[in-house]
């Protein structure tokens, strides 16, 4: 099993693959690593930030699907009633959008630096946008 480390603004977060539960995920967001994006606050789900990711397709469905991650749980939405993005849950979470409740693939989880999910996540509320990257160590 592989590491993974999470920069998210300026913090830092291990983590791991799902690999088990979460097989062709997995497989297709190694695909796109290093992954870089913009992490913003979701607008309906509750206490997590998002990447927003259009109509970019993983070629992947369902598989471990929730609508309710827990803290440190982050999910890929795979596209179809609504666009295709990836959310980090730092607190309680009903992933949803306009359309209603989603399911997305919970693919990553974070595995170390957990004090600081809050803080990350609050920060993305008052101060806005923040960089976050995804690599493989």
């Amino acid at each position: 099993m592989s590491k993974l480390i999470v920069h998210a603004g300026d913090f830092k977060f291990d983590a791991r693959f799902e690999d088990a539960l979460a097989p062709k995920t997995v497989a297709a967001f190694r695909k796109a690593m290093p992954f870089e994006s913009q992490a913003i606050h979701v607008r309906w789900s509750g206490e997590g930030v998002w990447m927003p990711l259009g109509d970019l397709d993983f070629g992947v469905s369902y598989e471990n699907h929730t609508s309710y991650p827990a803290p440190g749980q982050i999910i890929l939405y795979p596209g179809g009633i609504s666009e295709t993005e990836i959310l980090l849950a730092y607190g309680g979470v009903h992933f949803a959008s306009k359309m209603g409740q989603l399911a997305g693939n919970h693919f990553i989880t974070l595995t170390s630096g957990l004090e600081n999910l809050v803080t990350f996540g609050k920060t993305v509320l008052w101060k806005g946008a923040q960089k976050i990257r995804f690599e493989e160590v």
